[in-house]
């Protein structure tokens, strides 16, 4: 007697979906996130294609994030955080107020230089006139700028509010700087690139007298 085949017994199964700790999922749905806001920038990405690249279902996406601007914001919380830290441990890696200067300007070198490219994220954002995104990124630039400027400060005893400037100019020189170097399409090498620029930063910020500025005439 021959005994017929289950209807579907050949069929391959899905493999179940691994359930991960609620953190390591999350890690996950930001990483296949950021690759895809990266590609599409905000207006471009849908959460059916970053479902399908982080490899789940768009209800298990939906659980951690119920919208695609709760995605994005807290992606850009986490690469903010990333880079604060990047910065930070740079500033913090001497007490040479000269190397200070030298691994800060690296450090947002290595951040554009990454292959992820989140510096796209961070400062090329299609949502920089969002009220929210505006809001995080001026506190990244401000927290920065303050860090900076304690140093100056103490270094050179400038006044809080000329050292905070100074901090600004500092910090835009090394974003812009090292986005300009990116789109020079790898033709300068980086840490070339970030030795010019430090060696002009450290010029300016040397020559800062010791003691308060006197006013213009």
């Amino acid at each position: 007697m021959t005994l017929e085949a289950h209807p579907g017994a050949n069929t391959p199964r899905r493999a179940p979906l691994v359930r991960l700790p609620r953190d390591e999922r999350r890690a996950q749905l930001l990483e296949a996130a950021l690759e895809v806001f990266v590609s599409n920038g905000y207006h471009g990405a849908a959460m059916d294609e970053i479902a399908e690249s982080a490899k789940v279902s768009k209800p298990v996406l939906y659980q951690h994030f119920p919208s695609k601007r709760e995605l994005y914001l807290a992606l850009l919380d986490s690469q903010l955080a990333s880079l604060t830290a990047m910065l930070l441990t740079a500033l913090n890696s001497t007490t040479d107020n000269k190397l200070r200067v030298q691994a800060t300007m690296k450090a947002y070198f290595h951040f554009v230089s990454k292959d992820d490219q989140a510096h796209r994220l961070v400062f090329e954002s299609d949502l920089v006139n969002d009220p929210d995104v505006a809001a995080r990124l001026e506190k990244f630039n401000s927290e920065y700028a303050d860090a900076i400027a304690g140093v100056i400060a103490e270094d050179t005893k400038l006044a809080h509010l000329e050292a905070t400037l100074l901090g600004r100019a500092l910090a835009g020189m090394a974003q812009v700087s090292a986005r300009y170097w990116l789109e020079a399409n790898g033709n300068l090498d980086i840490d070339v690139a970030s030795e010019l620029v430090y060696r002009l930063a450290w010029r300016g910020i040397s020559r800062f007298p010791k003691e308060p500025l006197a006013p213009s005439a």
